[in-house]
């Protein structure tokens, strides 16, 4: 190793790290320093990329812990993979689609949405989040095109604000390869691939039960659900079968939803269930309404649950739809979307007792009016028995939601995931096998998901601000849509809006019209946009047309894909990981990347997950402004991936004194000036030589640390170093340093200073970006970033050799004799005029090797040494600092 380079910037005189995040942030901008490089991505193998598929956060409102703890995660393995020779695609985009989006507009601007509504060029909304909270009552309707014009306003103010937060905490994100999911580029590949979809049959539509959100007006999907406890109440209700004698036998179900039984098909019993074995194949008549009703086994049912038998209605749960399915029952479904009963009533009670019931208390009815209705005249009629008795149920919410979802019967497109066919599902499941997931356990998660899953997923959403689904129906002579048949645009079109524009060969007069057409009034699911990250991100075209780049169709795309890493949270991999793989395994047959990295969540101090819905949340930017960027990031880096972290502000603090040591030793280091020559000829002293052996050993576990998704653990190592280094080493070698024992001794101790500190700053960049910069700018030229990653002949160059047990064996004597001097109450620069050091031989001899740096730095006269089995300093002889030796 060389006299470095002539530095950049002179040392300040009092280093600090307040302001190195604008000082450096310009700088990395200015220069690229982290931008991908297209022309060496291109001209080599895909061996020699790195690429990152960054999830791309929802820009709908403020960052907080969370989002810096897993974002950090990210960007230190793409820095370390950068060092490490590679060229590193990492893009970064913003998901702002979507409910989340919806819901800040409608609270920031006091407004919602009516698709009925002309839009107005002119308008303004009556807040600009000047109020806390809105009462829906007085949100302002707007039009579906007024409405998506706010909501994009607003995420690009929101997103500015997620960027400069990005950019602050130094995540080494190459801003020029960027996306919104709502952009034309994101909405003309989401509509794309789902075109290929439906085109390859992977993709249809179909009228069938399906959850349903009455507060946000949508369907739900099963990666969306969430079980929560309901109160509610049993209701033991007698249906009726015939006797011998013509006369009737009650039958007692119990059921929390008396409302639903209107809509009941059948009553279901478990097959091995003697108790119902003779009524199997047979009817009963239902209470109040005197609608004939089957009963029929299905194994799902639950013999010790209640009465053992159950109403089958259409659709009060996921179990009804199971047996409506299994047994091929009639819909007779009576909620609506609005989660109200049907306002019409229907024909199958049309002409029974309880028809005048249904038209006069339950017809448009709120579900829970129909309940108090239906449940007044089963005590009436005689047909409740007893009273109603509390219970707590699970009932599925949408995760946003405050209601329990209903299960309403509409038309919805689905992507085909392996839920209705176990071929496909094995083929899955299968596919995840390839993804290396760190840990490693949570690919178990992936499997469970897979094979649990129920249904093919629900990709239709009834939303405004989202991709639109690419598609036309023609209408009939009675104005009908035409479902089976309908009309796609060509690809070289995208994106479409249905909504706003007619398909090739009609004119928008012909909209609504029989014999006209009518565009799927839908949006999709913001997954189904997601899953597609790394085909938006790298540019995927999956056309022969070459792009506005002037690239031939999907070059850089292929030097990037199958990415090399996914970063996400666990609680998502059954929507956001498992959405991508289906995606990739239609349209590429292959996954989307090689690794997956799963984070935990942040913990608030009551170990409950941190989250804006929970109003738990801690925001970043003050503990940023108050501590450094280097600080937060250091924490970050504590936690271990899969691993759920509480909030420690502490962590934060102790990574500020990290950060400003390094400050400190590194201006240390380089008070002695340049050492002329080749350093390692230069480093001739044993302890010099067993520091720096020390630290060849970190550099190589700090690097396995790395290669195996560990950089807790490498941080770990190269920070207990690095104190190490301050606390003993520094002091050890401060006398030689400076000249008082001989220039040969002081180069020796300078150039290990010098070839330690350039080890140590790449060692530590990655996790602190911004005071390894700066320090490395006193010194160097260029950026420590685009340097490369330490290897162990870096820290023990040219033929240089050493015992790192030298320097632990001189720095527990170093502690001894600090523990003596604070025992005898005296200060650290005390004499000593003798000591004897009690040790085994090879501390002994240890040291020898290094006597005159250990009596310089305790301040020690002489020196004698026993054979003992104990390390420990005895007998010293102080001299108080009033009265010095000499």
């Amino acid at each position: 190793m060389t006299t470095p380079p002539s530095p950049t910037h002179s040392i300040p005189d009092r280093p600090t790290v307040d302001g190195l995040e604008d000082k450096w942030g310009a700088v990395w901008e200015a220069q690229g320093t982290y931008r991908f490089d297209r022309a060496r991505a291109l001209a080599g193998d895909r061996s020699q990329v790195f690429s990152i598929d960054t999830p791309p956060p929802t820009a709908s409102g403020s960052l907080h812990m969370g989002h810096v703890f897993s974002y950090t995660h990210t960007d230190c393995m793409a820095r370390y993979k950068r060092m490490a020779g590679f060229a590193v695609f990492y893009p970064i985009g913003w998901d702002d689609n979507g409910l989340p989006t919806e819901k800040r507009v409608q609270n920031y601007y006091g407004v919602r949405g009516d698709a009925g509504l002309p839009h107005d060029p002119d308008f303004q909304p009556p807040h600009r989040g000047d109020r806390t909270s809105i009462r829906s009552a007085d949100e302002v309707p707007i039009s579906r095109q007024n409405f998506i014009e706010l909501c994009d306003e607003l995420t690009v103010l929101d997103e500015q604000a997620f960027e400069a937060l990005f950019r602050r905490m130094g995540f080494s994100l190459d801003w020029t390869i960027s996306y919104r999911t709502i952009d034309d580029h994101s909405r003309a590949t989401s509509q794309q691939a789902f075109l290929r979809n439906v085109r390859r049959g992977e993709a249809y539509s179909s009228e069938a039960p399906g959850l349903w959100d009455v507060t946000f007006q949508t369907a739900v999907a099963q990666a969306e659900l969430e079980a929560r406890d309901y109160p509610g109440h049993y209701h033991r209700v007698a249906f009726y079968a015939p006797t011998v004698d013509g006369g009737a036998e009650p039958i007692f179900i119990e059921t929390t939803r008396p409302e639903l039984i209107p809509s009941v098909v059948a009553l279901i019993a478990h097959p091995d269930d003697q108790r119902y074995a003779a009524r199997f194949g047979t009817t009963v008549t239902s209470p109040l309404f005197g609608v004939q009703i089957p009963v029929l086994p299905h194994p799902a049912a639950e013999p010790d649950k209640g009465a053992g038998i159950a109403m089958c209605c259409t659709f009060g749960d996921l179990t009804d739809v199971q047996w409506w399915r299994d047994l091929q029952l009639p819909n007779r479904s009576l909620v609506t979307r609005a989660g109200r009963m049907q306002a019409d009533t229907p024909e199958w009670i049309a002409d029974g007792p309880g028809a005048t019931l249904y038209a006069e208390q339950v017809a448009g009815r709120t579900l829970f009016a129909a309940r108090e209705a239906i449940v007044g005249a089963l005590r009436e009629s005689g047909d409740l028995d007893g009273e109603p008795t509390k219970t707590m149920r699970k009932a599925n919410f949408y995760e946003r939601g405050e209601k329990p979802l209903e299960i309403v019967s509409t038309r919805q497109w689905y992507i085909r995931n392996g839920g209705r066919e176990p071929e496909l599902g094995r083929a899955l499941i299968a596919m995840g096998e390839t993804i290396d997931f760190h840990p490693a356990f949570m690919r178990s998660r992936y499997a469970n998901w897979v094979a649990g899953l129920t249904g093919d997923w629900l990709v239709s959403r009834q939303r405004f601000f989202g991709v639109p689904i690419p598609i036309w129906y023609r209408l009939d002579a009675q104005g009908e849509p035409d479902y089976d048949d309908p009309i796609l645009p060509d690809e070289a079109d995208l994106p479409v809006d249905p909504a706003a524009q007619a398909p090739a060969g009609y004119a928008e007069s012909q909209r609504g019209i029989p014999g006209g057409f009518v565009g799927d009034p839908d949006v999709l699911d913001t997954w189904a946009t997601s899953s597609l990250t790394p085909q938006i991100a790298a540019g995927w075209r999956g056309s022969a047309a070459p792009g506005p780049d002037g690239l031939a169709p999907d070059e850089i795309f292929a030097k990037v894909f199958p990415m090399d890493l996914r970063p996400q949270a666990h609680d998502i991999i059954r929507t956001w990981l498992f959405a991508t793989v289906v995606r990739s395994y239609w349209e590429h047959g292959t996954a989307p990347w090689t690794d997956a990295a799963i984070s935990g969540f942040i913990l608030d101090p009551d170990r409950k997950k941190m989250s804006k819905s929970k109003g738990n949340v801690v925001t970043p930017e003050d503990l940023v402004k108050a501590n450094s960027s280097d600080a937060v990031r250091y924490w970050a880096c504590s936690g271990r991936l899969g691993t759920d972290s509480a909030f420690d502000p502490g962590q934060i603090k102790v990574g500020r004194r990290l950060a400003i040591k390094i400050l400190n030793a590194s201006k240390f280091a380089l008070s002695f000036g340049e050492v002329q020559g080749d350093l390692a000829v230069a480093v001739t002293e044993p302890l010099d030589r067993s520091m720096l052996a020390a630290l060849a050993d970190v550099v190589a576990a700090a690097t396995a640390g790395f290669e195996a998704w560990d950089y807790t653990r490498s941080l770990e190592l190269t920070e207990s170093f690095f104190w190490s280094f301050c606390d003993d080493y520094l002091e050890l070698v401060k006398d030689r340093a400076y000249g008082g024992q001989g220039e040969a001794a002081a180069a020796s101790a300078r150039a290990a200073l010098r070839i330690a500190l350039d080890v140590l700053l790449r060692l530590l960049a990655p996790v602190l970006p911004y005071v390894t910069e700066e320090v490395w700018s006193w010194w160097r030229t260029g950026s420590v970033h685009r340097q490369p990653w330490p290897t162990p002949p870096d820290a023990l160059p040219g033929q240089l050799t050493g015992d790192p047990a030298l320097l632990d064996a001189v720095g527990q004597a170093l502690a001894a004799v600090r523990k003596v001097k604070s025992e005898a109450k005296v200060g650290m620069r005390a004499e000593i005029a003798s000591m004897t050091l009690a040790g085994t031989h090879p501390v002994v001899h240890a040291v020898r090797a290094a006597e005159t740096d250990l009596r310089a730095a305790g301040r020690i006269t002489r020196l004698d040494y026993a054979d003992a089995e104990a390390t420990e300093v005895r007998d010293p002889v102080l001299v108080p600092p009033e009265k010095p030796v000499g």
